[in-house]
C-alpha cells in the first residue's frame, strides 16, 4: 500500500513539473508539437487593421532580401545593402515579411529585421507542417523614414533555426520595402466591406495607436543595441545583467522618444505562469521555470530610472497548446508590439554634449530575454553650427513610486501565490529652441496583478492577470498655456486554465481555456483647436484539449474566437473570426473609411 501511495505520487510530481517546466510549450525548446497531416500548404495570419492606403499601388517597390534559413542556430545575422529606390517619391512605407516552410518536428522561432542596427520588425514564426505553411505580414515603417531615406546602409535579418535529421523545416523568407508617394487625408470618403470565411490578404500592421495626424517622423534614430554578432538584440540572462550603450545626442535636439522593443523566450516564455521558487523547492519538482509571475523591463540613464514596461504576454504559435493557432495566430505573434517612452523631459541631461549611458535590465527575469530599443530624435534645424545649442532643464525628475506585494500559500502541490504591484511617476522638463520654451510634462500609473491557483494536487492551474497603464503627456508654454495633451490608456487582461492528467495509454492528457486581450484608448488634442481619439479592443478566447506523447499532439482538437474592433479619427474597423481545427469556419469584417489619401 505504501510502495502504490509512493508510485502514485511520482506519478504526480512528474506531471506537475513536466507542467510547469514544459507543459505549457516553449517557442525555441518546446516539447508540444503537433504534427499536422493536411493535403495543401496553409496560409496562416494575425488579425489586424489594414490602413487606409492598403489597396493603393505604391509608386516603388524595392525586392531586398531573399533567403533561406536552414541551420543558422549560432550564426550573425543575414545582411545585405541597402539604398532607396531612385527617382521615386514616396511619404509613406511599408515593410513586407514573407515566408514559408515545409518540415517536420520544426518548431516556432523568433526573427527580427534591422535596418543599420535599428529594430524595424520582431516577428514569430508558425510552426511548419508536411505540407508546409505560409504567411505575409506588411507593417508601416514610416517612423523610420529618416532611416529609409539613407543610402549604402546595412538590412539584417535573424532567424536562429535548427536543422537536423531531426528537425528539418526551412524558413523561405522574402523581404520587400513597399513606397507610397500619399499626400495628407482627402475629402471624406465612405465605404463598407463585408466578408465571409476569406482570409485577410497582406494586411498592414500597425501596432500603435498613433496620435495626431500631423506628427512627423524623427529626424535621426540612435539603435540603443548589440554588435549584432548574434543579433542586434542583448540576450539579457538574468535581472543582474545591465545592458545598454552610451550615447551622445545632437546638441539641437528638442524632443526625445525610446521605443523599446522586447520579445521573452526559454524558461520566461511563460513568466506569467511562473511559480515562485519556494513552491518548486518544496515540492522536489525539476522546474526551473520560477521567480514567480512578475516581470517588469526598466530604462535607466546613467544611474536615474527614467521608464519602464510590464510587456503584453504575446502568445508564440506553439504556446499553451499549438492547436489554437492555426490558421489564426495570437495577438501580436506575426508582429511584436514596441513601447514607447516619452523622453523630453530629460533633455536636461542629455544635452550636456556628455557620453550617457542608456540601459535596460529587466526584474527577476530568468533565461533569456532579447531586448533593444530605437532612440527617436526631433532636431531643431534653426539651431545648427557649434555655437547654436537647445537650452534645457529637468524641473522635476523624482524616484518614482512603487509598492510591491508578495503572498502565497501552499499545501504540498495545491494553493496560490499572488504579486501586486504599483508604479506612479511624473517627469517634468523645460526645452527652449526655436519654437519657444516648452515645457512637457509626463504623468504615468502603472498597475499589475497577477494570482497563480494550484488545485487537484497541481493537476490544475489557473493563471490570472491584469496590467492597467495610463500615460499622459502635456506640453505648455513660458506662461503656462497648454499648447497639446495626449493620454493613453491601456489594459491586457489575461486568464489561463489547464489541467493535466496522465492517461492509460502513457500520453499526457491536457485540457485548456485562454482569454487574452489588448485594449487602447488614446486622447489628444492641440491648443484650442478640439480633440481627436482612438479606441481598439482586440481580445481572443480559445478552448482546447491535446494529448501528448515523446514531445508530440498525438491528438487533439481547439477552437479560436477573436474580435477585434478600431475607432478612429479617419476610419473604424472590426472583425469576427472564428477558427477550429485549423479550419475558418466564421470570418466578417467591416471596414468604414472616413477619408481617403490622394497620391501625387
Amino acid at each position: 500500500m505504501m510502495v502504490n501511495l509512493f508510485f502514485f505520487m511520482m506519478i504526480i510530481i512528474f506531471i506537475i513539473s513536466r507542467f510547469i517546466n514544459v507543459g505549457l510549450s516553449s517557442s525555441l525548446e518546446h516539447d508540444s508539437h503537433l504534427l499536422k497531416r493536411g493535403v495543401v500548404q496553409q496560409k496562416y495570419l494575425e488579425i489586424t487593421r489594414p490602413l487606409p492606403f492598403a489597396n493603393l499601388t505604391p509608386s516603388c517597390t524595392l525586392p531586398i532580401l531573399t533567403h533561406d534559413f536552414g541551420n543558422t542556430m549560432g550564426l550573425p545575422p543575414i545582411s545585405v545593402d541597402y539604398t532607396p529606390p531612385e527617382k521615386c517619391c514616396w511619404k509613406h512605407v511599408a515593410l513586407q515579411f514573407n515566408a514559408s516552410c515545409k518540415g517536420v518536428h520544426e518548431y516556432d522561432r523568433i526573427a527580427a529585421v534591422w535596418l543599420d542596427g535599428v529594430d524595424l520588425f520582431r516577428t514569430s514564426t508558425p510552426e511548419p507542417t508536411v505540407n508546409g505553411v505560409f504567411w505575409t505580414v506588411t507593417k508601416d515603417v514610416t517612423r523610420y523614414s529618416s532611416l529609409l531615406v539613407k543610402e549604402n546602409i546595412s538590412l539584417s535579418v535573424m532567424l536562429e533555426n535548427l536543422v537536423d535529421d531531426v528537425y528539418t523545416g526551412v524558413y523561405h523568407v522574402n523581404v520587400t520595402f513597399l513606397y507610397y508617394d500619399i499626400d495628407d487625408m482627402g475629402v471624406p470618403l465612405s465605404s463598407r466591406s463585408n466578408r465571409k470565411l476569406r482570409l485577410v490578404d497582406d494586411v498592414f500592421v500597425d501596432n500603435r495607436i498613433r496620435g495626431d495626424k500631423q506628427a512627423t517622423a524623427a529626424d535621426l534614430i540612435m539603435p540603443i543595441s548589440g554588435n549584432g554578432g548574434e543579433g542586434f538584440w542583448f540576450r539579457i540572462q538574468s535581472d543582474s545583467e545591465l545592458h545598454g550603450k552610451s550615447v551622445i545626442i545632437p546638441k539641437n535636439t528638442y524632443k526625445a522618444v525610446m521605443e523599446i522593443c522586447v520579445s521573452f523566450h526559454g524558461y520566461d516564455e511563460f513568466w506569467y505562469s511562473n511559480p515562485p521558487d519556494s513552491y518548486i523547492r518544496a515540492n522536489n519538482l525539476t522546474s526551473q521555470r520560477g521567480h514567480g509571475a512578475y516581470r517588469e523591463v526598466l530604462l535607466n540613464i546613467d544611474e536615474n530610472l527614467v521608464g519602464s514596461v510590464v510587456p503584453f504576454p504575446v502568445i508564440y504559435p506553439g504556446g499553451i497548446n499549438p492547436l489554437y493557432w492555426d490558421p489564426v495566430v495570437s495577438i501580436g505573434a506575426f508582429d511584436h508590439p514596441s513601447y514607447d517612452i516619452e523622453l523630453t523631459p530629460f533633455l536636461g541631461v542629455l544635452l550636456d554634449g556628455e557620453s550617457h549611458f542608456l540601459w535596460f535590465k529587466v526584474v527577476d527575469c530568468l533565461p533569456f530575454w532579447l531586448v533593444d530599443a530605437n532612440l527617436h530624435l526631433w532636431v531643431d534645424k534653426q539651431y545648427t553650427g557649434s555655437d547654436c545649442q537647445v537650452q534645457a532643464k529637468i524641473i522635476d525628475s523624482g524616484t518614482p513610486d512603487l509598492e510591491m506585494e508578495r503572498s502565497s500559500d501552499f499545501e504540498g502541490l495545491d494553493g496560490s501565490c499572488e504579486v501586486e504591484m504599483k508604479r506612479k511617476s511624473q517627469y517634468r522638463g523645460w526645452v527652449k529652441s526655436s519654437a519657444g520654451n516648452l515645457t512637457t510634462t509626463v504623468s504615468r500609473q502603472l498597475k499589475f496583478k497577477n494570482k497563480i491557483k494550484f488545485h487537484d494536487k497541481g493537476n490544475e492551474k489557473k493563471v490570472k492577470q491584469k496590467v492597467k497603464e495610463k500615460i499622459e503627456i502635456s506640453v505648455a508654454s513660458e506662461r503656462g498655456i497648454k499648447i497639446s495633451h495626449t493620454s493613453l490608456k491601456r489594459k491586457y487582461p489575461l486568464t489561463i486554465t489547464t489541467k493535466s492528467s496522465k492517461e492509460d495509454d502513457g500520453t499526457i492528457s491536457m485540457l485548456s481555456e485562454l482569454e487574452n486581450e489588448l485594449c487602447e484608448k488614446k486622447k489628444w488634442s492641440e491648443g484650442d483647436s478640439g480633440s481627436c481619439s482612438s479606441s481598439l479592443k482586440n481580445g481572443q478566447k480559445c478552448k482546447g484539449r491535446m494529448n501528448v506523447q515523446d514531445n508530440v499532439v498525438v491528438q487533439g482538437e481547439a477552437t479560436t474566437e477573436q474580435s477585434y474592433s478600431y475607432n478612429g479619427e479617419a476610419s473604424s474597423y472590426s472583425q469576427e473570426i472564428t477558427a477550429a481545427n485549423g479550419r475558418l469556419i466564421n470570418d466578417t469584417a467591416n471596414y468604414f473609411n472616413l477619408a481617403s489619401f490622394s497620391t501625387m
